[in-house]
């Protein structure tokens, strides 16, 4: 199946759109998600803790715990995709799963209190509320392009990106406070609250949402449907291949580099924090820029530059040496940098997407995109950990960038780099 790019029917064509911060839905839109994802910082970090504090959790199962929200995206994605597509209101899948969402994380304080909380429950809720979330994401790439007017798409998703990266910088500091002062498993509950007050606002977002037709094919046929678009979109399957390709080698990285700059460069557990810290402040500033970026060289360059600006930084890595202030600078600035162009990347391929995508198979192929995407980051974690204990830290460093930067390849062999932005509408 292939679909010419053109404009999408999701969305009647409007005249100069208001400013998105003087509309009022998208606003309280903004809101309810920025809440969200700050309250999603405070669980990234207590869960963990109330593992190892609260249940003395061994390093298998913490690993295990961290996996279990990682995989509902491999095994949900497709039939979430499927599922959602052939349903409307969207804006009610996402507001009944942020409801279980806040159900589900509630329980732990519950159980906590109760002098009831085990190792399975944390398993189980970490498992449920990632599946939750392939509902409420593939919902949301639907229901975006209800909202949003197709010439903001980047604004949008700049404006968004934005405040997560605030929350990536505010919401470990809030979380550690909140478990020094209150314990873990009740600084779960702001998560919890935090779902409650999304699924508020999204009940206030009423926007029409283009109807669904009865399908007279199968679940099955949906889904080859979803798989065949991506195959025959040119642009949409450099896209993928590209990011896959960045996900499975940036893995590497993720999965030693707290070990590298511990054992091999020395550096405290202080210091690589503030390292890792940096990343946010990086990916705040790449959200602000992306936007004019992609006015200034075109949506589909920056998507390319982006791809490059990424990995690139990420060979200071390997290079770094010397004195620990020497060598935490130059992971630093590697961290700073690449936090820079994945936000490039991120917001401007992201937004190429939702105007290349027709509205009736958006959220299958949303979730055959993501398939890839997400899957290939437990394998490349998995490969990098193994070259790691083989060949060394460093040289494992230097196939990972190398490994990332072919993904460039994939884009500049496609249409991407002439995507233009005003050639969509």
């Amino acid at each position: 199946m292939s679909v010419a790019i053109g404009i999408d029917p999701a969305r009647p064509r409007e005249e100069a759109p208001r400013p998105l911060t003087r509309q009022p839905l998208f606003v309280r839109f903004w809101i309810g998600q920025s809440i969200s994802v700050f309250g999603d910082q405070i669980s990234a970090l207590a869960i963990p803790l109330t593992a190892i504090l609260a249940l003395d959790a061994s390093a298998l199962e913490v690993g295990i715990l961290t996996s279990l929200v990682w995989l509902p995206h491999l095994l949900f994605s497709l039939p979430a995709g499927v599922w959602i597509d052939r349903r409307e209101h969207r804006r009610v899948n996402m507001i009944v799963a942020d409801v279980i969402r806040a159900a589900a994380l509630a329980t732990i304080p519950v159980a906590w209190w109760l002098g009831a909380l085990a190792m399975w429950q944390l398993l189980a809720v970490a498992f449920a509320v990632g599946a939750l979330t392939v509902v409420f994401d593939l919902s949301n790439a639907s229901f975006f392009v209800a909202l949003v007017h197709r010439s903001q798409y980047v604004d949008a998703n700049s404006k968004l990106s934005t405040t997560r990266s605030l929350s990536y910088i505010a919401g470990p500091t809030t979380a550690g406070l909140l478990v020094q002062i209150l314990t873990a498993p009740v600084a779960i509950a702001a998560d919890a609250l935090s779902f409650v007050v999304s699924a508020i606002a999204l009940r206030g977002v009423k926007v029409h949402e283009p109807e669904v037709e009865p399908s007279e094919t199968s679940a099955r046929a949906d889904l080859e449907e979803g798989f065949r678009y991506l195959a025959h979109q040119p642009v949409l399957r450099a896209g993928v291949a590209c990011t896959s390709t960045i996900n499975f080698f940036g893995f590497f990285v993720i999965a030693i580099f707290v070990l590298y700059a511990s054992r091999t460069l020395g550096l405290s557990a202080g210091a690589i924090g503030l390292i890792l810290g940096a990343a946010s402040f990086g990916a705040l500033a790449g959200a602000l820029i992306a936007p004019r970026v992609g006015r200034r060289v075109g949506i589909g360059r920056a998507v390319v530059v982006g791809s490059v600006l990424f990995p690139a930084p990420m060979a200071l890595f390997p290079l770094a040496h010397g004195p620990h202030w020497l060598s935490g600078a130059m992971l630093l600035a590697g961290e700073f940098l690449s936090s820079v162009g994945v936000m490039i990347f991120d917001v401007n391929q992201n937004s190429l997407m939702l105007m290349i995508i027709p509205h009736e198979v958006r959220s299958r192929v949303v979730g055959v995109v993501r398939f890839f995407n997400y899957g290939t980051r437990p394998f490349g974690a998995l490969v990098g950990g193994a070259l790691g204990a083989a060949i060394g830290l460093r040289p494992t460093l230097w196939i990972a960038v190398a490994g990332c930067l072919l993904g460039v390849l994939f884009l500049l062999a496609s249409p991407m780099p002439q995507m233009r932005e005003e050639n969509l509408a």
